[in-house]
């Protein structure tokens, strides 16, 4: 295995940009991971896995998971201690890492399906979090709304893989978006923090279903708000609101209480 020693290495270099910077990301159409777990589940995703990189000590305890992951990577090296540092986001690196390529996780939409969509999230953290909620309660996928970049290392730590395996739809006007699936039959919700909306609780989520999460600050925008019916999350205690992730946990579980299983 080749090793690489300098920061100053192309390839070091690129990570770093990558890693920074968003438009970057789109520009050369990669993403960083960080991790055994986000390295393996790209590998196991068949992600396209351009560079691997592995530290000396991920080497010598991990070997099994270096040839796994290795074997999948179109190139892969050993990296000093002092480069792993510089490019972890972590207080203590595991010592994996990989530049992958931007995969198309975009499915069509079945409108028999439950889909949860995130209206300008900026935390990429909340976006990663509720993406892996979906994936563990079944969502069929994610549609994404003027949001923070899906592919920042933050978002896909949060996610832990989720990100790579849910379908995720992007789009631009997400009124119109909706507004064409619900020509389709499909029932939309949009959730605020208001008493006087409908309780989640009393909602009709059999079939296909859309409920919407609105920015962490300013809710839900008012186009959207014009094509959906709104719900709400009965609360009996002092906070006003949910965090976004909380919230869209809460309204998941109550989509996919319906005993269609769709």
């Amino acid at each position: 295995m080749l090793k690489i020693d300098s920061l100053s290495n192309e390839k070091i270099k690129l990570c770093t940009k990558i890693i920074s910077s968003s438009k970057h990301r789109r520009e050369k159409g990669l993403f960083f991971l960080e991790g055994l777990r986000l390295c393996r589940d790209a590998a196991v995703t068949g992600c396209v896995i351009e560079f691997a990189f592995f530290t000396r000590k991920a080497i010598e305890a991990k070997a099994g998971d270096v040839d796994f992951i290795s074997g999948r990577a179109e190139h892969y090296f050993e990296i000093s201690q002092q480069i792993a540092n510089n490019l972890s986001c972590t207080e203590t690196d595991q010592g994996f890492f990989c530049l992958c390529r931007i995969p198309d996780n975009t499915r069509e939409i079945t409108y028999d399906g439950k889909y949860i969509a995130l209206e300008n999230i900026q935390d990429p953290s909340n976006l990663g979090a509720v993406c892996r909620t979906a994936e563990a309660l079944g969502i069929r996928g994610a549609i994404v709304s003027g949001c923070c970049d899906i592919f920042s290392p933050k978002a896909q730590r949060a996610a832990m893989g989720s990100l790579l395996r849910l379908s995720i739809t992007q789009c631009d006007d997400l009124s119109e978006f909706l507004a064409s699936l619900g020509k389709n039959g499909m029932k939309l919700y949009a959730t605020t923090p208001d008493e006087n909306a409908r309780r989640v609780t009393d909602c009709d989520m059999s079939g296909g279903v859309v409920c919407v999460i609105g920015n962490e600050a300013n809710g839900v925008t008012d186009e959207v708000f014009d094509v959906c019916e709104k719900i709400t999350i009965p609360m009996l205690g002092r906070a006003e609101s949910l965090n976004a992730s909380m919230a869209a946990a809460i309204t998941m579980w109550e989509m996919m209480r319906c005993t269609d299983g769709k």
